[in-house]
């Protein structure tokens, strides 16, 4: 009986080896056929589903509310409105100091670069006429 047993399991391991392996591939198969059916799923719930389940919520919510109050809103509204204009007319005056701030700043710049190199032309121009003596060596101012 024990040696049969023996018999059938070595005739029977490479048939379940080959099994293991048909069966990876057929899972691996279907999660691939799968996986973009469940993201376009995904992406109809969240589009389409979602919406409806929200709006169908928030008027369940609006029905059963006791005392709805309509100037409350009104005054939150305003002020976050106003508030909004408040931290954009700061952002604008912050903005244009700080572009004039810049643009001072590159004028000067501009003015300091174009004299050093005026200075640059003029020591030049003397030590090739001979006027810079051979023990003086021009400073360079930049």
């Amino acid at each position: 009986m024990k040696a049969q047993a023996i018999r059938t399991a070595d005739q029977v391991r490479p048939m379940a080896s080959t099994a293991r392996e048909v069966a990876a591939h057929r899972i691996e198969d279907a999660r691939i056929w799968a996986a973009p059916k469940l993201d376009r799923a995904a992406h109809q719930v969240e589009e389409q589903i979602a919406p409806k389940v929200s709006a169908f919520l928030s008027q369940a919510a609006e029905r059963i509310d006791p005392a709805p109050s309509i100037r409350r809103r009104g005054r939150w509204s305003t002020i976050a409105l106003l508030a909004g204009f408040a931290a954009c007319a700061v952002g604008i005056v912050l903005y244009r100091n700080n572009a004039r701030q810049w643009a001072d700043s590159m004028k000067d710049t501009g003015a300091d670069a174009s004299r050093w190199s005026g200075d640059r032309v003029e020591d030049a121009s003397r030590a090739e006429e001979g006027d810079v003596r051979a023990d003086e060596t021009p400073r360079r101012k930049y």
